[in-house]
């Protein structure tokens, strides 16, 4: 597919260059409370979790919910994820690992959960690389989909600061109206696409940037938690667009 924004030497080059990695997941890890709920009321029992290396959200729903859990990646490094494992009580092992090409893989079985946590947004076709999610799940099963909002404040942020980053993104499909139309277009139902999270900006190379940039995206971040007054979630200030649907 020639439609990605970024390739496996992109993918090497960015965990390679990541520090402290290893993390221990805490239970109310990011978009854990929605999980829960959506595995106790669809009972759910296995889930993969697609372009998730190192697996924070495999561990957390191996650890946590309990689930049979794999990790599926076009890069994988086992070590990595055997740390991680190991540094939330878990064994190599305890997480399934598949190590290849998402366009090119064939399932060997259908799973309860499909889940993916900023993947779509580095494909210029919107629809496909969510439809290839679904070749992993079963009917009646959960697709479960986040991706970063850049169309707001971070977004800019990032644009700015970061252009080399931003322009890995496909911003156009930061859209709810486009990701709801996608999922219906695709048969799905129990739709749903919305805005997550209170304020906050990143940047991938906040390490490569000097005082005056770290000083000045601190001051943005302090003036918007400061304005109390501002509801969440919406488009201008939430990190996270979220979509759900049934298989």
């Amino acid at each position: 597919m020639e439609q990605n924004l970024t390739d496996r030497a992109f993918w090497k080059a960015f965990w390679e260059s990541r520090k402290n990695l290893i993390l221990y997941i805490k239970p109310n890890y990011v978009f854990g409370d929605i999980l829960a709920k959506i595995i106790l009321k669809k009972k759910i029992k296995n889930a993969i979790e697609l372009g998730g290396f190192p697996g924070y959200y495999a561990t957390y729903l191996k650890k946590y919910e309990h689930l049979d859990t794999t990790l599926f990646d076009y890069f994988i490094h086992e070590g990595l994820i055997n740390q991680l494992l190991e540094k939330n009580g878990l064994k190599t092992g305890d997480i399934n690992i598949i190590e290849a090409d998402l366009f090119e893989y064939k399932p060997e079985k259908p799973y309860d959960m499909v889940l993916s946590f900023g993947l779509i947004e580095h494909f210029n076709d919107t629809k496909a690389i969510i439809e290839t999610h679904l070749q992993f799940l079963k009917p009646g099963g959960v697709l479960f989909i986040t991706l970063p909002n850049f169309k707001g404040i971070n977004g800019w942020v990032q644009r700015k600061f970061d252009k080399e980053n931003y322009d890995k993104h496909n911003i156009n499909s930061m859209d709810l109206q486009l990701l709801s139309k996608c999922c219906n277009d695709l048969g799905l139902t129990e739709v749903e696409s919305y805005y997550h999270g209170k304020f906050t900006v990143w940047l991938e190379n906040k390490s490569e940037q000097g005082a005056l940039t770290k000083a000045f995206v601190k001051a943005v971040w302090w003036m918007v938690k400061l304005a109390k007054v501002i509801p969440f979630p919406n488009k201008a200030l939430s990190p996270y667009i979220v979509v759900k649907a049934v298989k």
